[in-house]
């Protein structure tokens, strides 16, 4: 499955929305063990809660080497390159520490109560 993003999301990629549209689109395939192409090309901004919903969280279901196996980024420029990596990062450490897990939980639900 080949994904043009610019095509698909337009050449922002920066809202929770465009992220879990993206989520959706290509979880029951990396699930069954399809390899997914997100070609990038022409895409000029990234955020974070694009590249948190879209990838990280599939972080919670598979291992990072899986799925480095299965997802293939194209056309990524730098920042996004960079963003990316922060955020498999983090998700990576969300999902696998579950005292850190708790921890960011609860500071966000303090936030929003606190708004």
């Amino acid at each position: 499955m080949e994904i043009n993003i610019r095509q698909d999301l337009g050449e922002n990629c920066m809202t929770l929305k465009q992220g879990q549209s993206l989520y959706d689109a290509i979880y029951p395939q990396l699930q069954s063990g399809e390899t997914v192409e997100l070609d990038f090309m022409g895409v000029r901004i990234f955020a974070s809660p694009f590249f948190n919903y879209a990838i990280g969280q599939l972080l919670r279901d598979l291992k990072a080497d899986r799925l480095n196996e299965l997802l293939i980024i194209k056309n990524l420029n730098a920042v996004g390159s960079n963003t990316l990596e922060l955020v498999i990062e983090n998700a990576q450490r969300y999902y696998s520490d579950a005292k850190f897990r708790h921890t960011k939980d609860e500071v966000i639900r303090e936030m929003a109560a606190s708004m």
